[in-house]
């Protein structure tokens, strides 16, 4: 597997990289990811194709950062003083039209990354581990204040109940997750299977 690129070769203006990622994004949600071209990118944004290969080293590189840059914020700024608090803090950084945004962007990168290694590897590297790092930090937070108990197996499956949560909604319900129904799933599941 290729080793996504950590570094920037040249300079662009937080304005400028916000509005390439916005478009990016556009253009994924209107064609998917297979149809993305750099060359479609670069006509969207008035770039040339050899800048933005030069700024972020290849396609998958390019839409995992794009979607790290449209996370709201981090969530290593969150700290309510317990757990329930936090993850309900986490929740309401996204309002129901993200959500729903956010998921049509997410269904249709779940089937591309079955066959591109160096995607899955670029989401996994730029979104999904710090995603994970933050989400730990929040746990760890609840065993060293006693709300979960250190050896709760279910500490080990949190990501997996949430994202069974977004995948089953969609699924068996043909609805998206909202702020309802994730605020209901994380009170009726998630917590009680926590010990909370």
């Amino acid at each position: 597997m290729a080793e996504v690129a950590t570094t920037r070769r040249s300079r662009i203006t937080p304005e400028r990289e916000a509005e390439l990622y916005e478009a990016v994004l556009d253009l994924l949600r209107e064609v998917g990811y297979e149809a993305l071209t750099m060359d479609a990118v670069a006509a969207r944004t008035r770039s040339s194709k050899a800048t933005l290969y030069r700024q972020w080293g290849s396609k998958p590189e390019l839409i995992a950062r794009a979607l790290r840059h449209n996370k709201p914020t981090s969530l290593d700024e969150i700290d309510t003083g317990s757990l329930r608090g936090d993850i309900h803090a986490m929740m309401a950084r996204s309002d129901d039209c993200q959500m729903d945004r956010d998921a049509a962007l997410m269904r249709g990168l779940f089937h591309a990354i079955h066959g591109n290694a160096e995607l899955h590897q670029a989401l996994r590297q730029l979104l999904i581990e710090p995603e994970l790092d933050h989400l730990n930090t929040l746990l760890r937070r609840a065993v060293d204040r006693g709300e979960v108990a250190a050896d709760n197996p279910a500490l080990d499956f949190v990501i997996h109940m949430l994202v069974g949560g977004f995948v089953a909604r969609d699924l068996i319900e043909d609805r998206t997750v909202d702020r309802e129904f994730l605020t209901a799933y994380i009170d009726a599941v998630i917590l009680p299977a926590l010990g909370i």
